[in-house]
């Protein structure tokens, strides 16, 4: 998927411009960023465009992630994109929804299974079956 393709569907999913949908996505993809491992940021980064590449900082000093819950990951989100808890709540969830529609399965699963039970509000919406295109 393309970087445009991409920022354009956050701002769909979140009714956002796409100057702000960049930000969202940067703020979002930044903070999942700290909370992957450095292989799997790596991983991650490896299928997504050199824009979103950037927002990731795929060059962790570390390769552990850093352990914090859901909640910390959405005040992180709010912090960064200058929006309240809800706001990030809802751009998290469209974030991850785009990105599993622009990577394989099995990188999104695998970004999944390192995130603890309590991201499954966020997390859940994305694995949900897209649906049907019309052509």
């Amino acid at each position: 998927m393309q970087y445009l393709t991409f920022v354009d569907r956050v701002a769909r999913r979140t009714g956002a411009s796409e100057e702000r949908a960049a930000e969202l996505t940067g703020a979002t993809l930044e903070t999942l960023a700290e909370r992957l491992t450095g292989g799997e940021v790596l991983d991650l980064a490896a299928q997504l465009p050199k824009a979103l590449q950037r927002m990731l900082k795929p060059h962790p000093r570390t390769e552990a992630a850093e352990r914090f819950g859901a909640a910390e990951f959405v005040a992180r989100v709010a912090r960064r994109a200058d929006v309240d808890e809800n706001a990030a709540r809802d751009t998290i969830r469209a974030v991850f929804t785009t990105l599993r529609e622009a990577i394989s399965g099995g990188e999104f699963q695998d970004v999944a299974v390192q995130l603890p039970r309590d991201y499954r509000d966020i997390v859940e919406p994305a694995l949900a079956p897209a649906p049907a295109r019309r052509g």
